[in-house]
């Protein structure tokens, strides 16, 4: 099986010019905003770039499994004050949409925090409710979690909060998983010795299961184990160690599923794609 490799690339004007720098770094897969991130309401798609997109993404050899959109990072599904979470709940709704009219598979989002206002069960079950209730008005599209570093009230760092907000989504097959490496690291797995990664493979089968994979974010760290502080690092240049990212390149868990670079220097992702799939050699 191939590993799919990309970054998140700039869609500035146009969710086609993602496909185009998608290709300009030699990715086979890769991620993108498919609206304004730092704003609550975007346009509409048009129905000529979505038709655009979609034709796109044929001719350049793309498969629609192997694009992963982000949410706004506006967004929290676990906000306990009623104005955000309505804000929130809209825009997660129109990002689920925008992906389902794109012909994309996947949504990845971050779970949410609790403001120290309402407990971490009471945030993790409405994030739940949150997904059933974007998922019941769209087809096609699978809501992917990623965990997070744990930086102040952020949930999704535990395994455990994961698998609780799976637990409480009803559709189970529109439901996945995006691990990235650097905020499993800061959020204190150990992923920098071959005995710390394959505990924390163990526990992510044991508490969530692989079966909800659907993506990674490969990134290096600049801080070390458990700092619960978000800063990537270009490849192989922070505290995660050279062989962590021969492990997961050699590792048939992570296979046919987009592998998407979030590192800090833009003018280094063909390198660095061109560097994993050395790896496999």
């Amino acid at each position: 099986m191939s590993k799919p490799i990309g970054a998140h690339v700039s869609a500035s004007g146009g969710v086609c010019n993602a496909i185009l720098n998608a290709e300009a770094i030699g990715a086979d897969a890769f991620a993108l905003f498919t609206r304004n991130q730092r704003s609550w309401v975007s346009k509409p798609l048009a129905m000529d770039e979505i038709h655009a997109f979609k034709d796109l993404l044929v001719e350049r050899g793309f498969s629609p499994d192997h694009v992963l959109p982000h949410d706004s990072y506006l967004i929290n599904l676990g906000s306990p004050d009623e104005e955000t979470l309505q804000k929130s709940r809209a825009a997660f709704l129109d990002e689920m949409q925008r992906a389902q009219q794109l012909g994309l598979r996947l949504m990845n989002f971050h779970p949410g925090s609790h403001l120290n206002r309402i407990s971490e069960e009471e945030c993790l079950d409405q994030i739940a409710r949150e997904v059933n209730l974007a998922l019941s008005k769209t087809e096609g599209v699978t809501a992917v979690i990623e965990n997070t570093a744990g930086q102040g009230t952020n949930l999704g760092w535990k395994f455990e909060h994961i698998a609780r907000i799976i637990e409480g989504v009803e559709d189970k097959s529109r439901v996945g998983v995006c691990i990235d490496t650097c905020h499993t690291l800061a959020a204190g797995y150990d992923l920098t010795t071959e005995m710390g990664y394959q505990f924390t493979m163990d526990e992510f089968e044991r508490v969530v299961g692989f079966k909800y994979l659907r993506a990674v974010h490969l990134n290096d760290s600049k801080k070390g184990t458990g700092s619960h502080v978000d800063r990537h690092e270009v490849l192989g240049e922070g505290a995660m160690g050279k062989e962590f990212f021969r492990r997961l390149m050699h590792d048939p868990r992570f296979d046919d599923m987009p592998i998407i670079l979030e590192t800090p220097d833009p003018t280094r992702w063909a390198d660095e794609i061109k560097w994993l799939r050395s790896l496999l050699m």
